[in-house]
């Protein structure tokens, strides 16, 4: 059937809408995103101590990396490879706490080799997404997410005492940093709570703009890394390195497990907001494929592990836009300017203070996220033991420095598990939630039923598109 320019294209998936209206609801998902794919670039280059050229090529790969990932879960290979629906993949926060340890005790090689395993697990995990799925009730995936978000807030306020220079330590929790920092959280508390539709939206973004406003007038923000930068670069293939450390491809296999539960579900939400339906096995299975996918690709060209954007599902369901073309076109902006570095390179001028004010919201919006999905099914006490437990381990052995480096323990260990929270509470949520006995028989009946009727949903969805 010929496809027309109009404003019902705008809610199918298939269809060409008018650009007046293509562009400011592709741009809108730019808006959403943009934090979200450069800032995880910014703190890895930190950590890892990239030079500033490396660390404004670290940011480009970003962008292009979350473009490819996009057009790839839009328009999939061989059926397989992608899901076929209307969501923004990119480089996540999600993984941050598990790459900033790696690459405290090792480099950015290593963060890529284990990504690389990982997005081969990723692969796996996509073709046998049905088996594995039941290991992963919202219970667990809850509790992982939730102490993703706990285990970042360190990151926020290290970032929002350290200003526009963290190798001058007689400048960290400095008065100006904190005013800074303080300014951009205060815009983003604001147009979050207070306004609406796009400024809704862009509350993050508004609060970096902001607040680096605010830092140049005060003369934290040095522009010399934009003047020697060129306006068109490529990465090339392992600029960056690749190696091997077991324990570390452990950890990082272990965080992609959980993001693909999480791509689950935002695939899910993004149906059920936006196309009235639960996702089918092949879409569930092609979009983490697909994520595992373009991780492979971004580990050859320095690109950090991928998974959807919740903020950008958020968006879907509100609006009910589901037209492939909107999310193509946010793609395309974000690959053009990932092939620019001058663009890359202003995002590193931003101070540490601007960003760490601006992503301690986001980092609440992550914990609230579990905590939601904990509460979606009754809150009972074997609940409230796999949460509480789970947490528990995760973030105290993190929060102690050594305490399994002692006699007796490889070094591996500490690399596994003691290192990043969110391993140990993942292992410890999976072990406890199939090992603590079940809720009482008229709870787990119902459990039973609910699982039911979204199986028959799901495969009445999958016979239609077939």
């Amino acid at each position: 059937m010929p496809t027309q320019p109009n404003s019902a294209a705008l809610f199918q998936y298939r269809g060409v809408p008018a650009p007046g209206q293509l562009i400011p609801l592709g741009l809108q998902h730019v808006v959403a995103s943009i934090v979200g794919i450069v800032t995880p670039a910014i703190l890895i280059s930190n950590t890892c101590g990239l030079s500033p050229a490396d660390q404004t090529l670290l940011i480009q790969v970003s962008l292009v990396i979350t473009a490819l990932a996009t057009l790839l879960q839009l328009f999939p290979l061989f059926r397989r490879i992608g899901a076929g629906l209307p969501v923004i993949m990119g480089i996540s926060f999600a993984y941050v706490p598990t790459l900033q340890s790696i690459g405290m005790q090792f480099d950015l090689p290593t963060i890529l080799g284990a990504e690389l395993v990982g997005g081969m697990v990723a692969i796996v995990f996509g073709v046998f997404v049905k088996q594995i799925r039941p290991f992963f009730p919202p219970l667990v995936t809850g509790t992982v997410i939730f102490t993703i978000g706990l285990s970042l807030y360190s990151t926020a306020i290290r970032y929002m005492a350290s200003g526009s220079n963290p190798a001058d330590p007689a400048q960290f929790g400095s008065v100006q940093n904190w005013v800074v920092a303080f300014i951009t959280f205060a815009v983003v508390v604001f147009f979050n709570n207070f306004t609406k539709g796009t400024l809704k939206l862009g509350a993050i973004l508004i609060g970096m703009v902001v607040g680096y406003l605010v830092a140049w007038l005060m003369g934290m923000v040095s522009f010399d890394s934009v003047a020697s930068a060129g306006w068109f670069q490529v990465a090339a293939p392992l600029h960056f390195g690749i190696s091997f450390e077991p324990s570390a491809c452990v950890s990082l296999a272990i965080v992609y497990v959980v993001n693909a539960v999480q791509t689950m579900g935002d695939l899910s939400s993004t149906t059920l907001g936006g196309m009235d339906r639960l996702p089918t096995d092949r879409e569930l299975s092609g979009g983490i494929i697909g994520q595992g996918v373009i991780s492979i690709l971004g580990a050859f060209v320095g690109g950090l592990p991928t998974a959807t954007y919740s903020q950008n599902v958020g968006i879907v369901t509100v609006n009910r836009v589901i037209n492939r073309l909107v999310f193509a076109l946010a793609a395309a902006v974000l690959l053009v300017a990932g092939l620019v570095p001058k663009f890359s390179s202003v995002l590193t001028t931003i101070p540490q203070s601007v960003i760490g004010g601006a992503t301690v919201s986001v980092f609440a919006m992550i914990t609230m996220t579990g905590i939601r999905m904990i509460t979606s099914q009754k809150f009972t006490m074997r609940s409230s033991t796999v949460v509480g437990l789970s947490v528990a381990l995760g973030m105290g052995v993190t929060q102690v420095s050594g305490s399994l480096a002692g006699p007796g323990f490889p070094g591996w260990v500490t690399t596994v598990f003691g290192s990043s929270s969110v391993v140990l509470a993942t292992m410890m949520a999976i072990f406890l939630n199939l090992i603590l006995p079940k809720d009482p028989p008229e709870e787990e009946a119902q459990a039973h039923r609910v699982e039911a009727v979204i199986e028959e949903a799901a495969q009445k969805a999958e016979r239609e598109t077939q």
